[in-house]
């Protein structure tokens, strides 16, 4: 019995617990094991058409939330019926020209293989669902965070898990840069539209990554519109990611921007400690080599890396190859061998650029529970702003920037008021011990890191 089998089983009790005798009897008993297991997706063989309906329309949530709760890994159930069912060895004929799994898609950005934590647990949820029901769920599918947090990666599993289904799909991933020169291209052939229009209009799904490059982009973005609008209004997905809520994208017209905002928007956040170590165990499965990577040493470098999982991922890679060409167990030593060149660079440039003032943002941000997101956001209540006042204040306590250079660090505000956080901050610092104890934790926290 495969574990899927097992898990079906173990929700069918709870199911004839829950449910009637009859409902129980006449929808679920029948079902004795699982058909199909791809990408996340559980897939189960019912008798006819009436109780696939039923099922998907009246069980399936509750079959999905026991699932989450007993299965390690997040997946999902789907009902169909034997007539559904498509024979492995006799794959349907493709209708179109294009590979678009070998053109646009790369093959390894499953939901598999995505690493699943808090920092990203509802925009994964939420992709798998958008997947499952292109064009019906969430349209257009708006996913936000800083680099290297996953974004490619999850909207490429969309791509990934809906070919998975049905080969026919024709998914069109694109970065932003790349479609502006694909219309700068059509441009320069005397407003050949026909290639154009043959690329981007003929798909049943758009997946387009970094839409802030096409800021300032104005004919660019007309296009853009033009597409979308076409698109959604023929019920086709549209998938976006960005490194900023689709509120805060500047020199991108208000058009777009308030049709991002009428789907669906999910960020990524930074991930935490745990969820970084998880992410690099899963990297080294990837790994033909039998090396062995000490618990500690994962931990040590996930706590030098923690806004950019690429990263991380890379230093991981060049310590397993480090260690395999010299022929070494890996220890700390290999490991200050192996990485001090990228972790001095980090340093140095720590010491020497804005990112410090990214830091203190995240500090804060995690001092307070709150996401980095909304510490710099718009939000105005409590529970946000005095968060917000305490970085503007430290960000100049410890680097004098100019209020209105400070401001930019939190969505463009103006100088007087990060001028007036900073009085209210150091006028209250007097009065209040909580607040200086925050202070002064926070800033051990600042100088602690930045002497690692």
């Amino acid at each position: 019995m495969s574990p899927y089998d097992n898990l079906w089983q173990t929700i069918l009790k709870d199911l004839e617990r829950l449910y009637s005798e009859e409902t129980y009897t006449e929808l679920f008993s029948p079902i004795t094991s699982t058909y199909k297991y791809q990408n996340g997706l559980i897939t189960m063989v019912v008798a006819n058409e009436f109780l696939k309906n039923r099922i998907n329309k009246l069980y399936i949530g509750k079959i999905n939330e026991l699932a989450s709760v007993y299965s390690e890994h997040p997946v999902r159930f789907k009902f169909i019926t034997s007539d559904e069912v498509k024979p492995e060895d006799s794959a349907p004929e493709r209708k179109i020209s294009i590979d678009y799994r070998q053109e646009n898609l790369n093959s390894t950005y499953t939901f598999d293989s995505f690493v699943v934590g808090k920092s990203n647990m509802f925009a994964f949820r939420m992709a798998m669902k958008v997947a499952d029901q292109p064009g019906a769920v969430a349209n257009p599918f708006y996913i936000f965070g800083d680099v290297g947090l996953g974004k490619t990666h999850l909207m490429q599993a969309i791509g990934n898990y809906i070919l998975d289904n049905d080969v026919e799909k024709r998914i069109l991933y694109v970065k932003a840069d790349n479609f502006i020169e694909d219309f700068v291209s059509l441009l320069s052939r005397n407003n050949k539209t026909d290639e154009f229009n043959n690329k981007y209009r003929d798909i049943d799904v758009l997946l387009v990554d970094d839409i802030q490059i096409m800021a300032n982009a104005s004919k660019t973005q007309m296009e853009f519109f033009k597409l979308f609008d076409y698109l959604y209004l023929n019920n086709k997905q549209i998938v976006i990611t960005s490194d900023k809520p689709a509120s805060q994208l500047t020199n991108i017209m208000p058009r777009l921007t308030t049709r991002f905002e009428a789907g669906l928007s999910v960020d990524i956040e930074v991930p935490d400690l745990e969820h970084r170590i998880s992410i690099l165990k899963r990297k080294l499965l990837t790994f033909e080599s039998s090396q062995v990577v000490p618990d500690e040493i994962l931990s040590f470098i996930a706590s030098q890396f923690t806004a950019n999982i690429r990263e991380m991922e890379g230093a991981l890679i060049r310590l397993i190859n480090y260690a395999q060409t010299f022929n070494l167990d890996i220890t700390m030593d290999v490991v200050d061998d192996a990485l001090s060149s990228i972790l001095k660079t980090r340093r140095k440039t720590d010491q020497l650029n804005e990112n410090n003032y990214d830091k203190i943002q995240s500090v804060v941000a995690d001092y307070f529970n709150i996401s980095l997101q909304d510490l710099i956001g718009k939000k105005r209540h409590a529970k946000y702003a005095l968060p917000r006042h305490i970085a503007m204040y430290l960000i100049k306590l410890k680097y004098n920037l100019a209020y209105k250079t400070i401001g930019s660090l939190f969505s463009d505000r103006d100088h007087s008021t990060v001028l007036a956080a900073c009085e209210k901050v150091e006028k209250d610092m007097k009065l209040d011990k909580n607040l200086k104890f925050a202070i002064d934790s926070i800033l051990k926290k600042l100088d602690s890191s930045s002497t690692k």
